[in-house]
């Protein structure tokens, strides 16, 4: 999955607007403008994409959690400059305060199964024994469980046609 994906994704999930967007990067300490939230919507056919690199979706998924759980006090973490689905999923968990059984009952609802050893191992630092890449699928899956949970009666196709509208 792309950054971009995972932006598009989350606006969708969360009916963020681009000024919600905006305003989760600044609770990063993060400035954007609408012009770089639309860009880096649009499809990757659309000749005015842009691609969101690795460092600003760390960004916004750490303005994410300030959100959602409040800054927390003292200096603010930096943001990652590589970032992998592990990542993405550990900010997401964390933004959210996931405990496994609420990941695993959200991807049960996406018809995909996950044990908590197998979703432990995902959430292992890299060089554990027990550590397990995150693959696409899996992320995947867990977005639309996510979707399924924070925008019930949502569809699936809406998702690829309404996240890239921004507002006017």
């Amino acid at each position: 999955m792309t950054n971009n994906d995972i932006l598009r994704r989350l606006r969708y999930v969360f009916d963020l607007n681009d000024s919600n967007m905006i305003s989760t990067f600044n609770a990063a300490g993060h400035e954007v403008t609408r012009e770089q939230i639309s860009a880096w919507l649009k499809k990757e056919e659309d000749p005015g994409y842009v691609k969101c690199n690795d460092r600003e979706c760390a960004i916004f998924l750490n303005g994410l959690i300030n959100k959602k759980r409040g800054k927390k006090d003292g200096p603010q973490p930096e943001p990652e400059t590589r970032l992998t689905n592990n990542i993405i999923f550990i900010k997401l968990k964390i933004a959210l305060n996931l405990k496994a059984e609420d990941i695993t009952e959200m991807m049960d609802m996406a018809n995909f199964h996950i044990s908590k050893h197998e979703l432990s191992a995902l959430f292992r630092k890299p060089g554990h024994k027990h550590y397990r890449d995150c693959q696409d699928q899996i992320l995947r899956n867990f977005l639309k469980g996510m979707q399924l949970k924070y925008r019930p009666g949502s569809d699936q196709n809406d998702e690829n046609d309404s996240a890239a509208v921004s507002d006017s």
